[in-house]
């Protein structure tokens, strides 16, 4: 299995590492040894939002290939959804069979055409933007429509990443994982 998580400039930093957090402790728990992942980027080099760098192991090129493509949200998702360039590169992993956002990274998915007549989520003050972009915008933490899955707010990041880790993997790893996070959240995934 091969995951690309993109990051760019302005994303919230907890929306990538709470999704990469999970998915990768199925290579490293032992679940699935075969999982590879990159971190692509524009840029080598990226920024979140309050100025943390992050390097990029992947610098452009499409985004083909790829099992499953992770797309954090941020402030300045809401303008890269309007940037040619960035959204065409996005447009690269039309072929990946499952494709994921948390937050506002569902407006970039949205904007790429992935969520066409599907339901979607993200962060509650996005709700009007991503309406323009789905079938229908739901205020659930995780909305899984079989080749999408979009999460809420930042913190929904975790939550993306175990949901995806149980449908890879299967509940006991999913189970297994969240235990060795100490991630006790009261909701059902």
């Amino acid at each position: 299995m091969r995951i690309a998580f993109v990051i760019y400039d302005g994303m919230t930093a907890l929306d990538f590492v709470g999704a990469f957090d999970p998915l990768t402790r199925l290579k490293t728990m032992g679940f699935v040894p075969g999982v590879e992942w990159d971190v692509c980027a524009l840029a080598r080099g990226v920024s979140d939002g309050a100025g943390l760098s992050i390097a990029a192991s992947k610098v452009g090129g499409a985004l083909g290939g790829y099992d499953l493509l992770v797309v954090p949200g941020g402030y300045s998702a809401r303008e890269l959804a309007g940037e040619g360039a960035f959204v065409e590169w996005l447009q690269t992993a039309a072929d990946c069979p499952l494709k994921a956002s948390v937050c506002t990274g569902s407006l970039l998915l949205g904007a790429a055409g992935f969520l066409r007549g599907k339901r979607a989520t993200t962060h509650p003050k996005a709700i009007a933007e991503l309406a323009e972009y789905c079938r229908e915008v739901s205020r659930e933490r995780v909305v899984d429509e079989g080749d999408v899955v979009t999460a809420g707010g930042v913190t929904a990041s975790i939550d993306l990443g175990l949901h995806l880790c149980q449908r890879i993997a299967g509940r006991e790893a999913r189970v297994r994982i969240q235990e060795q996070m100490d991630y006790r959240r009261d909701e059902v995934l």
